[in-house]
């Protein structure tokens, strides 16, 4: 095995111009880390941020981007005992997914199930660990309630109306345009929402009564509906805030008299105990799913490593539905 590698950095914040390639010595395992010879990557919203200088690396971090990968394992540290050489793995990282190899913590490599390729496995982690911890862990959504989804048509937004409903659980999504609609129609109630007013929609279809968890990466603009919308002991978790983070004022009211939560997380502050946590509650009650074909991400458009601008172009559109991928076998 050669002992360089290619890897992406971003050279400085900006456009897609500013990423670039570079050759490195290839990473070494630590004591609880598993290397991983990556065969895809999985493009996400994180990695767009940073690149525009907007979603820094935490400080001990590398600044190469990427969160997720999927490939084979290559060499296992000298406290892994999960892990072999040659096993098939998908894993979150701790950032450096945009390389032809890639440490990953033990706590946070999941085993490929059988018939899953690579490019579906390197859509899963971060999509799957964010709805998991936000919706289910700290939502505590529940079989028979029902979940709103902001950005329903994104990668998390299709991970979380699937996980619903896989799970037993109502759900509703906003999306902007007819073509979404149809796209996501088959996993839940979907609404244009440049053509209808979502809280409407939803009023009508509940006979007003509502949701139990919406889950939102818009921000401010939507506070006033999801407040309105949420059910007594409702649950508003917020994951973004592509529509802005400030919010003029908050009906204070509604939130005491229906005691209703608000809460939010964002992955890359969790620590690795954090992350382990999550990981179990996946590997206990969604990989069965996956080993079934249930549950499997959709992938939108998958580009080659030498493509990745291409890539983070496509995000950048916002017209993606459900996963950006990268293939580099």
């Amino acid at each position: 095995m050669s002992q360089e590698m290619q890897q992406i950095i971003i050279t400085e914040p900006g456009g897609i111009e500013k990423l670039a390639y570079e050759a490195v010595s290839i990473p070494v395992a630590k004591a609880d880390e598993v290397l991983v010879k990556v065969h895809a990557f999985g493009i996400n919203r994180p990695d767009i941020l940073q690149r525009q200088g907007l979603y820094p690396m935490p400080k001990g971090v590398t600044p190469v981007p990427g969160l997720e990968v999927a490939g084979e394992v290559v060499a296992v540290g000298n406290d892994v005992t999960g892990f072999k050489i040659g096993d098939k793995v998908c894993g979150l990282t701790n950032g450096g997914g945009y390389a032809e190899y890639c440490v990953v913590p033990e706590s946070q490599t999941i085993h490929i199930p059988a018939g899953v390729s690579f490019v579906q496995a390197a859509a899963i982690p971060e999509t799957f660990f964010t709805v998991w911890a936000n919706v289910f862990q700290m939502a505590h959504a529940k079989v028979g309630e029902t979940v709103l989804v902001h950005g329903g048509a994104s990668g998390i937004g299709t991970t979380a109306l699937m996980l619903c409903k896989s799970l037993g659980l109502k759900s509703f999504a906003t999306v902007g345009s007819d073509e979404k609609v149809q796209a996501i129609s088959h996993l839940t109630h979907a609404i244009n929402y440049k053509t209808q007013d979502f809280e409407q929609v939803i009023n009508e279809v509940t006979e007003n009564a509502g949701v139990d968890v919406v889950l939102d990466m818009v921000g401010a603009p939507y506070l006033d509906k999801n407040l309105s919308l949420l059910r007594r002991d409702g649950r508003l978790v917020y994951i973004a805030f592509l529509g802005g983070a400030k919010a003029k004022e908050v009906k204070l009211g509604q939130i005491m008299m229906k005691r209703l939560t608000i809460t939010g997380s964002t992955m890359r502050a969790r620590n690795t105990e954090e992350k382990a946590e999550i990981s179990k509650g996946l590997q206990q009650h969604v990989a069965p799913l996956w080993a079934k074909g249930e549950c499997l991400p959709m992938i939108y458009k998958t580009f080659k490593f030498d493509q990745i601008q291409d890539a983070h172009a496509c995000m950048d559109t916002g017209e993606h539905i459900g996963k950006v991928v990268v293939e580099v076998i």
